[in-house]
């Protein structure tokens, strides 16, 4: 790779999701609702997690992790986007690009851990009911969350040096609404098989450990509810898993889609669409599905309500 020329590129423009002035204004009002539902969901979460004692256990530690998560993701991109849709020139300075880099690539393999953990949490706490204390203890919970922020943030730190060290002299014009690795990767002057190649495969490899873990721990789970001789019992244990399925399906499609595609049939206008699923969608989604499909939220959301109700009424 070519050592970076940056007097070449000190800011560049993003050509955003739609050249129509007309849609502009409504996409602004679309996606802002969807980032303060996002906001207000994820951040709701975590405080609700935070003070309610019923909540405290390794699962909704994990959970709360996976709603700050969310909320960086978006929140790393969706200011610039919707400042973005009332200006003419959609521009972001160099280092601003490279610190959105910086934050989408250490939070999508924090999220990816994160999914893969909450499903060995699930294998434990059904399969191995009366060893979950045990094998679920507070110290070991802390070590694999803080493993997936060292992690992403060293693989972040690799892959940005790598894309960032590019010449960028031919143009500025990013053809995304945020600063992403493979469109900014299409205006480098010098070759980029290598860079493509280590996106490729990091991307590859951590998709195939996580969804292994992933997959080990559902054949394990499913084994195990088939042998729950009442259907109650089986029906408590598929609604556990069921939002974290949800959650995992969504997530993983949306990743393999973007980054794993064939490069004779890859197109960035494509992969521009699928980002605002993952970026702006996913972040929505996930506080809503884990709130309306889980009756252990649902019962402590209740209970601060009342509380909120009984205070303000004396």
């Amino acid at each position: 790779m070519a050592k970076s020329n940056h007097s070449a590129v000190s800011e560049f423009i993003l050509m955003g999701i739609t050249d129509s002035p007309e849609l502009q204004a409504i996409l602004f009002g679309v996606f802002l609702v969807i980032y303060l539902v996002s906001v207000i969901g994820n951040v709701g979460l975590i405080l609700l997690i935070q003070i309610s004692p019923q909540l405290h256990t390794p699962m909704y530690l994990f959970l709360s992790h996976l709603a700050f998560v969310d909320f960086y993701v978006t929140s790393s991109a969706m200011p610039n986007t919707l400042a973005n849709f009332l200006h003419e020139v959609k521009s972001i300075t160099f280092y601003a690009c490279a610190i959105q880099v910086c934050c989408f690539i250490t939070f999508v393999v924090c999220e990816m851990y994160l999914l893969s953990i909450m499903a060995y949490d699930h294998y434990v706490a059904i399969c191995n009911p009366l060893l979950y204390v045990v094998l679920m203890s507070s110290k070991l919970c802390i070590q694999m969350t803080a493993s997936t922020y060292i992690y992403g943030f060293t693989l972040d730190l690799a892959q940005m040096v790598a894309t960032f060290s590019f010449s960028f002299c031919d143009s500025n014009m990013v053809n995304h609404f945020y600063c992403d690795d493979v469109p900014l990767m299409t205006l480098a002057c010098s070759d980029t098989y290598i860079k493509e190649l280590m996106l490729f495969i990091i991307v590859g490899f951590n998709i195939l450990c996580s969804l292994l873990i992933v997959l080990m721990s559902y054949v394990f789970i499913f084994f195990a509810i088939l042998k729950i001789p009442s259907v109650e019992g089986k029906q408590r244990a598929f609604s556990t898993c069921a939002s974290h399925l949800t959650s995992i399906i969504i997530f993983y499609g949306t990743i393999i889609f973007m980054y794993l595609q064939f490069k004779s049939i890859h197109s960035l206008n494509t992969d521009k669409f699928a980002s605002v699923f993952y970026v702006v969608v996913i972040p929505m989604l996930n506080p809503l599905i884990y709130s309306m499909r889980n009756q252990e939220v649902k019962n402590a959301l209740k209970g601060i309500m009342k509380s909120c109700i009984w205070l303000s009424s004396n």
